[in-house]
């Protein structure tokens, strides 16, 4: 029940960062569903995420049980030193009641976070940097919609992070406590007409009893500079829990840093059976500066403007000094 991937595909989609640039000029979020993005925020941004999601598990088989309850997803993101590189905090934090059922009912009350996390990603591969094919035709609709055989090319990058559980975890297997190391790799791909398709390789607790594997595909489709909706599977092998999500949904930008969206999770099996949605939102402080630098022989944007600053004052002295000039002759004369 967590989120998506990823924002607002340059000014269109919620999830990418199609560009010349990690930076977009809208919000990138990886809500609402659970994978992430290949592309980072941008240096210098601070963007939160985050959101609650009520659960529903129900067990049919031995031993029967039913759980219920609440909780809440949460990230923070920061772009530091290099438009490829982001370090974020993730966490989901979970409150339920667990009803046995197959004999003499019976309730354990449980409230702990389910994973928390601290890492790092980097960009490895960017296939749309500085590529002149990816910019916009202004005179062709069919040119900026037409397949691209360069687009089967995925952006690269690559997460390393360490989990933090606490002693006696009712969300993990015994014995699971401190910390754990978790890798990544995820893959991005822009496609035309507003389509974004990633996919996530995630090795999680590594060196634990409850070391697991998982994928996560997802599609996102903007059609609209505000809207867009998404679908993703997620599947997760491991010796404690095994299982195949399904998500829907989609987000609405409600202005350039904020993102509001909505999710449903469910999937397909009854040991147990899952449903769950979620409500988020995701706002980003941005203090981004273009990396441009301003040379010495006055070429620079800043330097231009301040020379047609100049050349407009010079002018309109020399028009003030002609005006006047005229005036005194005109007083002469009479």
């Amino acid at each position: 029940m967590k989120l998506i991937k990823s924002t607002l595909f340059i000014s269109l989609s919620l999830i990418a960062a199609k560009g010349f640039a990690q930076y977009t000029d809208v919000i990138n979020s990886n809500r609402p569903g659970a994978s992430r993005s290949a592309f980072s925020v941008g240096t210098n941004v601070v963007q939160f995420e985050a959101g609650p999601y009520f659960i529903n598990e129900k067990r049919t088989p031995a031993p029967s049980y039913e759980v219920k309850g609440y909780g809440v997803d949460f990230a923070a993101r920061y772009g530091l030193l290099w438009e490829q590189l982001e370090l974020n905090v993730e966490g989901t934090f979970q409150s339920d009641t667990k009803t046995y059922t197959s004999t003499i009912n019976s309730e354990d009350k449980r409230a702990n976070f389910k994973y928390l996390t601290l890492g790092a990603k980097y960009l490895v591969y960017d296939p749309y940097k500085n590529s002149e094919d990816d910019k916009p035709n202004l005179y062709s609709w069919k040119a900026n919609h037409k397949f691209k055989w360069k687009s089967l090319i995925p952006a690269v990058s690559v997460y390393a992070g360490v989990n933090y559980d606490t002693d006696k975890n009712p969300y993990t297997d015994v014995g699971i406590e401190g910390f754990s190391p978790k890798v990544m790799i995820a893959t991005q791909n822009n496609f035309a007409g507003g389509w974004v398709f990633i996919m996530n390789f995630i090795k999680d607790r590594i060196g634990t009893d409850q070391s697991d594997f998982q994928y996560i595909l997802t599609l996102t489709h903007s059609f609209s500079p505000k809207w867009v909706i998404f679908a993703e599977t997620q599947g997760i092998q491991s010796d404690f829990y095994a299982d195949n999500l399904f998500r829907f949904g989609g987000a609405y930008l409600l202005s350039k840093n904020f993102q509001l969206d909505t999710a449903l999770t469910l999937n397909t099996k009854d040991t147990p059976s899952v449903f769950g949605a979620n409500f988020g939102m995701s706002y980003r402080l941005d203090f981004h500066q273009d990396p441009y630098k301003e040379i010495d022989n006055g070429t620079s944007a800043k330097d231009e403007g301040k020379r047609r600053s100049r050349k407009s004052k010079n002018k309109n002295s020399s028009t003030d000094l002609i005006n006047s000039k005229q005036k005194r002759e005109a007083v002469d004369f009479n």
